[in-house]
C-alpha cells in the first residue's frame, strides 16, 4: 500500500487562490505556492503541468462555489435575494470575490488546458447563461434583447459594481449597499414583476 500524500491537488489550488487574492496575478508562482505549503517545487509540478492549469483550476472553483448559490435563488419572487448575493457571498468568501470580480476570465484561464478543464469552463458559462434566460423568460415572457438586459443589469452587474471598489481596498462593503442594489433592483424590474 503506498503512502498517503503529504499534500493534496486541493491544498496547491487553495493556496494559489489566497496568493492571487491577496498579490495579484503577478504574485502566483509555482515557487510562491510552493512555498506557501512549505512543499517542495517538485509535488507542485507532480499534479499540475504548469502555472496556467493552476490558475484555471482556481477561477473553475471560484466560479463554480458562486454560481451554485446564485442559479438556486434566481428565481421569479426572490430578485432582491438574487441581487443582494453578490454582496452577501463576497462578506463570506472575501478572498474568492477578489479572485471572481477583480479578475477577467481571460486572465486566468489560457494556455493549453485538458479536455475536462475545457469542458467544465464551457459548461459552467452554459449553466450561468441559461439560468439567467430562464429566469427572462419566466418574468417577462420571453428573452429580447432588453429583457434580458435588465435581468444582467439588475442582478449582475450593479451588484458586482458595488463590491469591486471595496474589495480592491480591502475595506468592507457597507450595509447601506444592500438597500441601494434592492431599490436599483426594483426600479429595472419591479414593474415586470407579478407579485
Amino acid at each position: 500500500m503506498g503512502r498517503r500524500a503529504r499534500f493534496l491537488r486541493e491544498d496547491f489550488i487553495n493556496a494559489a487562490l489566497q496568493i492571487l487574492s491577496q498579490q495579484g496575478l503577478s504574485g502566483v508562482t509555482i515557487a510562491a505556492i510552493a512555498s506557501s505549503l512549505n512543499a517542495p517545487v517538485g509535488s507542485v509540478y507532480h499534479r499540475f503541468v504548469s502555472r496556467e492549469l493552476i490558475l484555471a483550476e482556481v477561477w473553475l472553483k471560484v466560479v463554480e462555489s458562486f454560481q451554485k448559490g446564485f442559479l438556486e435563488i434566481l428565481i421569479p419572487g426572490e430578485e432582491l435575494k438574487a441581487a443582494l448575493y453578490t454582496l452577501n457571498w463576497s462578506r463570506l468568501h472575501p478572498n474568492r470575490a477578489r479572485v471572481l470580480l477583480l479578475h477577467r476570465r481571460e486572465e486566468l484561464m489560457v494556455g493549453d488546458w485538458p479536455m475536462e478543464v475545457k469542458e467544465k469552463a464551457e459548461l459552467l458559462k452554459e449553466e450561468l447563461d441559461d439560468g439567467l434566460k430562464q429566469y427572462t423568460k419566466k418574468v417577462f415572457g420571453e428573452v429580447t434583447p432588453e429583457s434580458f438586459s435588465r435581468v444582467l443589469f439588475a442582478l449582475v452587474e450593479v451588484p458586482a459594481a458595488a463590491v469591486r471598489r471595496h474589495l480592491q481596498m480591502g475595506s468592507k462593503i457597507p450595509v447601506i449597499y444592500d438597500e441601494l442594489v434592492g431599490e436599483s433592483c426594483n426600479a429595472v424590474l419591479e414593474r415586470f414583476i407579478s407579485r
